[in-house]
């Protein structure tokens, strides 16, 4: 048995099992139950002459025993005709789709989208689909990606339309296509990723079939803009497992396509290089990562999650066999947020979450560097201050980080990163954590060592900012001697203070807040361009981080 679509016959390996009567009443009283919004405009449409049905998404989750989240229907009429029918019937309509057949309405607080049947097709090298009309339901259902999303309900009956055994798909949790893969892929290579993005979210597994068809049609991701793929990566991480859906993009090397850091992290483990697997481990803590989102306040967060997917890309480019058999990585953190940074722009996300995940991905072994001693106040403030605005996402991808099988180690590191968030608790009930600036700003600054406003300011300014967070608040006249000292040392001509006026009472110093946040922001970016832990690891040392600990180890696998 064949069904024509777009000007070709196509095998349908997908074929439904046959219902009995009793099924389809069954699969109709369910259907209406669940979504019986949509019943005034499938009479509407009835009464107008046209055929209109609930399709996709809202019919499967139905049968997953879940509440539809849109309500997609599609329908004979064209869009000009479906404008005309509901005219005096929505309070208001849309028409930014319409190019692709797709008119948007909204009646009271229900917003529906109803797309004219089509079929659409890429061309060799084209990167937008072409379009057309289709004849009938069955055929706009063999054009859709897999086959629990090609199944519909005829309005305003509610009888379920199957052709392509959606229902057997959905009891046996696998991803098929109506067609063959090959074809549907080919006509549309954005479904090569939606396959992985739709396990992820269903938990399905994806036919052997479908998979090799991935892995044979990937080149064809070429000719589909960044933009759309980007869309549809953003879709997948934000699905429950999104590591499964990673997982099947790299097995079919499709991720060698679109994010090809992650399937180089497979190095193969061995009994001398003795190193655990970096793919898995990585996959392990995104897992871990979700899992952790709602202690912090945070739910399908992308920052996290990218973080956590890339967080030891720095590691293949940065792998050294030591002399004892140890494999390390060192300063894997600092190139893996270059690598994330470049990768993340090419990909088009937007600048902020670029910046951020590529932060984070330079800190994530910033707790690990501090060693096993008690913090210091200065060593809290300073990884309060580093982290910034990223801090709970910093908590959550530095726990989610420990994959250890150890469970000593384990319980080991999670107590010691207890005791690490009690001490930021405990500071910031003393000071504002958030808020520290020195106690000297800009002007201060240039009016003390008599220079103008250029680098030298940005550098005093860091200066004094690692002053207060060593040592807290010191006072105005200190900090100003503390400064003289530090320009000095780098053959700064400082001008003679000015005498005290001695009638004039000292100052004190003010909050933090009141301090200009431009120089703050000066220094945020010159930190994270430079930060001390980079410039200090490069100068083969290690930065005064106010631990009370001995000497810190190379990192190691």
């Amino acid at each position: 048995m064949a069904v024509r679509n777009r000007n070709r016959a196509l095998p349908l390996p997908s074929m439904a099992v046959p219902m009995s009567n009793e099924q389809r009443k069954a699969a109709a009283a369910l259907l209406r139950e669940r979504v019986p919004q949509v019943a005034d405009i499938g009479l509407l449409f009835a009464e107008r002459g046209h055929q209109l049905a609930l399709v996709g998404g809202p019919v499967r989750d139905v049968f997953r025993s879940e509440l539809p989240s849109d309500l997609d229907l599609t329908t004979d009429a064209t869009p000009e005709q479906v404008l005309a029918v509901v005219d005096d019937w929505a309070d208001a309509t849309w028409t930014i789709g319409i190019a692709f057949g797709t008119v948007g309405l909204r009646k009271g607080s229900l917003v529906f989208e109803i797309t004219t049947y089509r079929s659409e097709q890429y061309q060799a090298t084209s990167r937008k689909p072409d379009v057309r009309y289709g004849r009938s339901l069955e055929e706009d259902l063999s054009r859709r990606d897999f086959t629990v999303n090609a199944m519909a309900a005829r309005l305003p009956g509610y009888e379920l339309v199957d052709p392509f055994g959606g229902l057997d798909a959905l009891r046996e949790k696998v991803l098929r296509t109506p067609g063959r893969p090959e074809d549907s892929f080919s006509d549309d290579p954005l479904r090569i990723l939606r396959a992985a993005r739709f396990a992820a979210k269903l938990g399905f597994t994806v036919a052997a079939d479908v998979r090799a068809a991935m892995t044979e049609q990937a080149p064809r991701l070429k000719i589909v803009s960044t933009e759309r793929i980007t869309g549809e990566l953003t879709k997948l991480m934000l699905t429950p497992d999104p590591a499964l859906g990673i997982d099947i993009l790299v097995q079919t090397d499709v991720a060698d396509l679109v994010l090809p850091e992650v399937p180089r992290l497979r190095m193969e483990a061995d009994e001398h290089h003795r190193h655990k697997d970096v793919y898995q481990h990585s996959l392990t803590v995104l897992r871990q990562a979700i899992k952790l989102e709602p202690r912090y306040g945070l739910e399908a967060d992308l920052t996290v999650r990218l973080a956590a997917l890339l967080h030891d890309i720095g590691k293949p480019k940065t792998r050294e066999l030591l002399p004892d058999g140890r494999v390390a990585f060192h300063m894997h953190d600092v190139i893996g947020a270059r690598l994330t940074e470049r990768r993340l722009t090419a990909l088009r996300f937007p600048k902020d979450l670029v910046r951020d995940v590529s932060r984070l991905v330079e800190l994530h072994l910033r707790f690990h560097g501090y060693g096993d001693g008690e913090w210091t106040d200065s060593a809290v403030r300073r990884y309060v201050r580093d982290a910034g605005p990223l801090l709970s996402r910093l908590h959550v991808l530095t726990r989610a980080d420990c994959t250890t099988r150890n469970q000593a180690r384990a319980q080991r590191l999670a107590r010691a990163y207890d005791g690490l968030e009690q001490r930021i608790a405990e500071l910031s009930a003393q000071e504002e954590l958030g808020k520290i600036r020195p106690e000297l700003d800009g002007h201060d600054i240039m009016r003390i060592l008599g220079i103008p406003s250029g680098r030298q300011v940005g550098q005093a300014y860091t200066f004094l900012l690692d002053l207060r967070m060593t040592r807290g608040l010191i006072g105005r006249e200190q900090a100003a001697q503390a400064l003289r000292g530090w320009a000095a040392d780098r053959g700064i001509s400082v001008p003679d203070p000015e005498a005290p006026d001695p009638e004039a009472p000292d100052p004190e110093p003010g909050p933090d807040e009141a301090l200009p946040s431009r120089w703050d922001s000066q220094y945020a970016t010159a930190r994270i361009a430079y930060p001390a832990a980079t410039r200090a690891t490069i100068a083969g040392e290690w930065p005064s981080s106010g631990m009370k600990a001995a000497a810190r180890p190379a990192p190691a696998a």
